[in-house]
């Protein structure tokens, strides 16, 4: 299997937990998965990683991979690498998440990195998230959601991916919004993107293994996120 980048219509769409539960999931199906999360931000935690979702995503694998692989940055404010690099005077290392990316490759036979904020985070001036991607040579997962808008959103996400010639792998719906019915959401991002919708997640309030994987193995399509 293949190592996927999971990103996001936007921040706050369930990213983190989308991917735990997919890693949780194959893991439980035997495959050797690691994680990463090349740019994480936010207040720093007092113990264990600084991030919290690289903890979420580290403890979904079970592995012990070092922390400056599965998150070679870190910014203790909440913005975007660009953001934090002009407010912290701390440039974004493109060039280490790339060689971390590849050591952490050579550990497992898959790789799930979440992203940060939607493709077109800023990184450096003029590198997104889009060019990180490219150059990890990677497919992607969007998470979106049900909320009104999403329809543009995604789009939006699928035009960006499709311009820097982005392999899309799917969408996943993290149906914890009111708004859209996830059947008819469906069925109008499939005909306007051509791009498979591989399942909707609901609300998950039981977030250890056994329910993560229960749940997505009832609500995302296995096979076709495998290939």
């Amino acid at each position: 299997m293949k190592s996927l980048f999971i990103t996001g219509t936007d921040t706050d769409v369930g990213k983190t937990y989308v991917t735990a539960g997919l890693t949780v999931t194959l893991r439980k199906m035997g495959i050797d998965v690691g994680v990463m999360k090349p740019f994480a931000a936010g207040t720093a935690q007092k113990k264990g990683f600084k991030s919290e979702d690289v903890e979420i995503l580290s403890n979904a694998a079970q592995v012990n991979d070092p922390e400056n692989l599965v998150n070679p940055q870190f910014f203790k404010i909440a913005a975007s690498p660009y953001t934090a690099w002009k407010k912290l005077k701390i440039k974004p290392k493109v060039s280490t998440v790339l060689s971390s990316f590849k050591k952490l490759s050579k550990l497992h036979d898959t790789i799930l990195v979440e992203g940060m904020g939607g493709v077109m985070t800023p990184v450096l001036k003029n590198y997104f998230i889009t060019d990180l991607i490219k150059e990890m040579k990677i497919p992607t997962i969007i998470v979106t959601r049900t909320k009104v808008g999403t329809v543009n959103h995604t789009v939006m996400t699928v035009k960006m991916c499709q311009k820097y010639k982005i392999p899309i792998h799917g969408i996943i719906i993290n149906n914890f919004d009111n708004g859209y019915p996830v059947k008819q959401l469906t069925s109008d991002l499939e005909n306007i993107t051509g791009i498979n919708v591989l399942g909707s997640i609901p609300f998950i309030k039981d977030l250890s293994d056994t329910s993560l994987y229960r749940t997505f193995r009832k609500n995302i399509e296995l096979k076709s996120l495998m290939k």
